[in-house]
Parts: structure tokens; sequence; C-alpha cells
């Protein structure tokens, strides 16, 4: 049977997409005339030279820190507004502890553990992390049975080495043993800069981690764990009637901040790994290292979290299932199908390059039936200066059936008549 001609594709048609809802003037290049002027236009007056332009402003927002490394992110995008030494390695010190946390938080979602369990203080946890160091510690007595949860607070709010020992020790047998769970749970979340030797952070030159693998660390912590991720705000504790106050300098200011933890050693400088949630919902992720003082973390911290919210914004240009085109259709029993969002896209842009962001779909066209709804079936794609291109694919929004054999021989005669 001779099948009715298909219409000539044409492959990855780029049309603009306008966002006339959020206020954006979304620009891309425009296709080449049909017919090219009869005639050149009038050659132009010469013009003077030109003067030196002044420099151009950075398409992505910078910033200088006092911070051997920094790392941060839009923990609702994935986006990276800042990345100094964020691959590098370096020693977390006490922000370890995290992953210390984010496994107890895990068998706490389990059922295997519960935040009334109790463990014993062992000598040794007692020696190396408790009152006869000069470490900071929650205080723990030698032989008695703090409770989990007990032991949480003195680990995150406290940052109590002891409390960490306490339960490496009561979960796995031993710290050394418990750190090879941290290090399956590392590999397991993709920080491919990480090994953790202990559960404390304690010096140690097979302890180390980067700034991106913590601020992974840190978002995992929050979407994995909400529940017990609250710990984190606790802005002081009291154990064995010592009332100590949590080290993070943020927690006591009005930025948002509900989160995470501090850290210190001779050999790492102060550290902090942060995080915030403002009006809107816009949570911000931050890791520093590397400062030389409790002052500069607390400034240093201070000033690049309101740089994040300052200069950097959330745009959301669909929501799933929105509309954003309508494809033509060859040999179907609709001409058009409508290409969907097939997810929700909000995009991190610089506040001074969101006009100039470009909003592009690609698809072959027309595109040929049946179409089944949900098909991939095209892609748009956003680009602005200094950002990496988005892509979201779009699917068909309703099924389109394909025409009968009569159907199929009146299209193409229509299109071998009068083109369409």
């Amino acid at each position: 049977m001779i099948q009715p001609i298909r219409p000539p594709s044409l492959v990855l048609r780029s049309v603009v997409v306008a966002l006339l809802a959020i206020g954006f003037a979304a620009t891309a290049a425009t296709a080449a005339p049909k017919h090219k002027p009869t005639a050149p236009p009038p050659a132009a007056a010469a013009a003077p030279a030109p003067s030196t332009p002044p420099p151009a402003e950075p398409a992505f927002p910078t910033i200088e820190t006092a911070a051997q490394y920094a790392y941060i992110i839009d923990a609702n995008t994935g986006a990276v507004l800042l990345d100094k030494g964020g691959e590098e390695r370096m020693f977390p010190s006490s922000m370890t502890k995290m992953m210390t946390a984010y496994i107890i938080f895990d068998k706490l979602e389990k059922g295997e553990l519960h935040l009334d369990d109790t463990f014993a203080v062992s000598e040794d946890a007692w020696r190396r992390g408790g009152a006869k160091s000069d470490s900071s510690t929650m205080y723990l007595e030698l032989g008695s049975h703090p409770s989990v949860e007990q032991l949480i607070q003195g680990m995150i709010v406290q940052s109590g080495n002891d409390a960490c020992i306490v339960l490496a020790e009561g979960l796995s047998g031993s710290e050394s043993a418990f750190a090879e769970e941290m290090n399956r749970w590392a590999r397991k979340m993709g920080l491919t800069g990480t090994n953790f030797a202990n559960a404390t952070g304690y010096p140690d030159p097979n302890n180390y981690s980067t700034a991106r693998d913590l601020a992974i660390l840190a978002k995992r912590s929050i979407d994995d764990h909400p529940d017990y991720y609250k710990y984190y705000a606790e802005k002081e504790y009291t154990y064995n009637g010592i009332r100590q106050g949590n080290r993070n300098p943020l927690l006591y200011k009005n930025l948002g901040v509900d989160g995470l933890k501090t850290g210190h050693t001779e050999i790492a400088g102060f550290g902090l790994a942060v995080s915030a949630v403002r009006e809107g919902g816009r949570r911000i992720i931050m890791v520093l290292n590397g400062m030389t003082s409790i002052k500069m973390r607390s400034q240093e911290s201070e000033k690049l979290l309101d740089w994040a919210y300052r200069e950097f914004e959330d745009y959301t240009l669909f929501k799933a299932g929105d509309t954003v085109d309508n494809a033509d259709v060859w040999l179907g029993n609709a001409k058009t199908v409508p290409l969907v969002a097939e997810a929700a896209l909000t995009v991190t842009l610089p506040r001074k390059s969101r006009h100039d962001m470009k909003v592009t779909e690609a698809y072959d066209s027309p595109i040929n039936a049946p179409i089944h709804k949900g098909d991939r079936l095209a892609k748009l794609t956003i680009t602005a200066p200094g950002i990496d291109p988005v892509d979201l694919p779009l699917v068909a929004g309703a099924d389109v059936t394909r025409l009968n054999a009569f159907g199929r021989l009146g299209a193409a005669v229509s299109y071998l008549m009068f083109g369409k």
C-alpha cells in the first residue's frame, strides 16, 4: 500500500516562548527572512573612532571572601552561586558530626533506634571526648546512660565529642566501625572527595572532605530527615547542670538561619555549614572553612548569606502541566497537540541577568500521529549569561489518534495540492 507523502520535517525548530506572566523579556534569534532585499542599504556615514568602553560588569556576580573555602548553593534549584575551592580537600572538623547525626536520624526514621533508648558512657568516650579532655564536650559522666535524644542535642547543640563517641560505640561497637558506615553513606550520597576516620571530626589525616560534599550532606540532612533537622536550630542545651549555647553565630540573628554546624581545629581553622530559608521558601546552603577567628567566621558568613539572597532570585517559569505551545500534527485526528511542561521549572538567576534570559523550544515538526498523552515530544531550553543551560522536557498534553486510510489519503492530496 502506498503511504501518503509526509511533509518535510523542520528538525529542531526553535520558537520563542513569551513569559509575560512574570514580567520577563524573553528573546531568541529569529529565523532568516525568506527573501533577501533586492538592493543593499545605503552606506552609513563614517563614524568617529569609538572611545575605550568601560569594563563590562561580569555576567555572574562574584564576591571576595576571607574564607579559604566557600561553596554556596540554592537548595531549591541546585544552582551554585559561589565556588571558591569547593572541590579541594580540606579538614571538616566538627562539621563531620553532620554525617554522624544523619546516620542517627536515618535509624530513627527506620525504627531501628528510638529517642528514649540509652547508651552507656564508656571510659574511652569519657576520656577522649568528655570532661577529661580540652575539646568540645557535653560533660557526660563515666558509666552514665544518657538517652539518644540527649546525645543528639549534646552532639549538635554543644558539639560534644563524647556524645558522638557514645553513639558510635553503642551502634557499631567502636568508633572505627561506625566510621566505615559513615563512608558507606558518603559513597551513596556521591561525596566523591570525602573520607571519614571518626565520628567527631577530631584531627586525622584520613578524615577529610570538600565544601561541595558538605553542602550535599547538609541538603540531604534537610530533605531526608525534616522531623529531626529541628535539632540544628536549638540555641542552647543544658545537660548535667551545665548550659551551653549553640556555636552557630547566625542562629542569634534575624537571618532565617535554622542550622547547621560549626567546626574548628588548629589545622583547619574556623568553619561553618549553614542553611537559611527566607520569605517565599527560598533556601540557601553555605559551607565556609579556613577562617582565622570566630569573629571572621561570624562576619563572613553573614556577609555571604546576605549577598546570595541579594544578588540572586528564583524564578518559576512553568508549573507542571502548563501548556507551553501547540505543535502541528501529521495524519492525526487533531491538527495540533498541546506541549505541556513535564515538571515545574524554577531557575536561579542573577537579578541583573534576568532580562537577558532566553527561552526556546525545539522539536521535529509536524509530529507524526499516533501520539499518546505523556509522550516526550520537545525540549525547552533556558539560557542566560553566566549560567549553564537548563532543559525541561515537554510532553503531549492529549492523545492524538492516527487517521484511517481515507483520512491519510485526503491529507496527502491536500498537501500535494495546497501545501498544507
